[in-house]
């Protein structure tokens, strides 16, 4: 019989659990599922923000291909372009029972029943504040508990997304909401590319908290699947669609923003056990390695590649992680290709260095190169040497000592950019998107080809 799935997610984590190293966020359940699985220390979004991310993960693909280039819900309206390549799709053909609980923001916001029929699932239930998806994921489990059919449960947590909260002050809308009080009984890590202040530690304590309230909801659902002998059969996945809702973080293509928590646990498989890889994955991986671990078959029509052969027989791990923004609030376009030590980020527009991701007009947080009244606009090309520089402060586009680092990775993006069918590669929207296409193409040109290399 084909292995069960229980794919848990949530909003704006990023890496911020005590399993990748942040000491004072209290993730006991998290930490615990990340002991007895394999961790992927280096996993990445396709994109900074939500509808994009989520359908790259649920589909396989990038957003230039699924077609969810902005936010799902209104007035936005992005949605999949086929969503028969929904996860839940391919697996209910092959006999799964599946499920929907809590946040779905990869396709058009619609009712409830008009989603499950739409993506697949047998049913959906998008309520997603965390006690109704706790119940309600239990009742899911318990229902499979009494079948011989296969699951797939998509779970989905709110929490650690901001939130409105009568105890905000005017102007900021931090993490409470009703139900979440600040945590900082271990202290605060306020990540180091934002400034130490006051004002920020008072708003990590807020996200610690929210990220303690959702990691509780995590440990009653993981409690309950192995209560009801359910562990054994089940894959399970833990995971967050992209960064922390912070300055210079979501919304933006700096680790800090793709950078994500991937966490797999394989019963009956002991290679994925306890484990902790470092080389690159993407979020367009997972599809093809649930659906190789459940033996529901292989795909050849996504993007991404199964994360078997990497965990179980030490293939290499990818040389490229891409990621994408195009819409969130405002077009504001950019693509990036980041390999195991640099990155090289494209700003195809004139907008701000950092798109505002906390849905506030006043900040409590703020970037530590923040200079002058504003962040500033975007240069044509950043790159950034993370072995020196994980924080990508220190822009080294110009620094002709990296030459063919840049040119190297300026080619890997724009072949890229090719194979997804990319519209901004050749429809340029301003002068300053044709201004990016133009220095990308100058760079690959300038580049020695293999048999010229070898020829000096």
């Amino acid at each position: 019989m084909s292995r069960s799935i229980l794919i848990l997610h949530c909003h704006d984590l990023g890496r911020f659990a005590g399993a990748y190293g942040v000491e004072t966020v209290s993730t006991p359940h998290i930490d615990a599922l990340a002991d007895g699985a394999t961790l992927f220390e280096s996993a990445f979004a396709t994109a900074p923000h939500c509808s994009p991310a989520r359908a790259s993960l649920f589909t396989g693909n990038y957003p230039q291909q699924h077609g969810v280039l902005g936010l799902a819900h209104q007035p936005f309206g992005w949605d999949l372009i086929d969503p028969s390549t929904h996860i839940a799709h391919r697996l209910r053909d092959q006999g799964y029972r599946t499920e929907l609980i809590g946040v779905h923001h990869e396709s058009a916001d619609l009712p409830d029943d008009q989603i499950a029929t739409r993506l697949g699932f047998d049913r959906a239930r998008t309520a997603s504040d965390r006690d109704t998806v706790v119940a309600r994921a239990q009742e899911a489990l318990a229902l499979a508990a009494t079948s011989e059919r296969p699951f797939y449960l998509q779970v989905g947590f709110h929490e650690p997304h901001r939130t409105p909260s009568d105890r905000d002050d005017t102007g900021i809308m931090g993490f409470l909401g009703d139900a979440v009080d600040p945590d900082s009984a271990d202290g605060v890590s306020v990540p180091s590319y934002l400034a130490a202040t006051d004002e920020a530690r008072a708003e990590i304590a807020e996200l610690q908290g929210a990220v303690r309230y959702m990691d509780e909801g995590v440990g009653s659902i993981l409690a309950t699947l192995e209560r009801l002998g359910l562990d054994e059969d089940t894959v399970v996945v833990f995971t967050t669609d992209h960064g922390l809702a912070l300055p210079r973080a979501k919304c933006t293509l700096y680790d800090a923003g793709v950078g994500v928590a991937l966490i797999i646990r394989v019963p009956g498989r002991p290679l994925w056990a306890a484990r902790r890889i470092g080389g690159l994955v993407s979020h367009v991986d997972v599809l093809p390695t649930l659906m190789e671990l459940t033996s529901a078959g292989p795909v050849a029509d996504v993007a991404g590649s199964s994360l078997v052969p990497l965990v179980e027989d030490d293939v290499p791990a990818r040389e490229h992680a891409f990621g994408q923004l195009t819409y969130h609030t405002y077009f504001d376009p950019k693509r990036s290709v980041r390999s195991s030590d640099a990155k090289l980020i494209l700003n195809l527009s004139n907008a701000p260095q950092a798109m505002d991701p906390t849905q506030s007009w006043m900040h409590r947080s703020v970037p530590v190169d923040l200079r002058g009244p504003t962040i500033g606009t975007s240069p044509v090309l950043e790159f950034y040497d993370l072995r020196t520089d994980p924080n990508e402060l220190d822009n080294r586009i110009d620094d002709t000592a990296y030459a063919d680092r840049i040119a190297e990775l300026a080619e890997a993006l724009q072949d890229w950019m090719r194979r997804v069918d990319d519209p901004l590669l050749s429809q340029p929207t301003s002068p300053r998107h044709a201004q990016a296409l133009s220095t990308l193409a100058q760079i690959v040109r300038a580049r020695p080809t293999a048999d010229a290399a070898l020829a000096i």
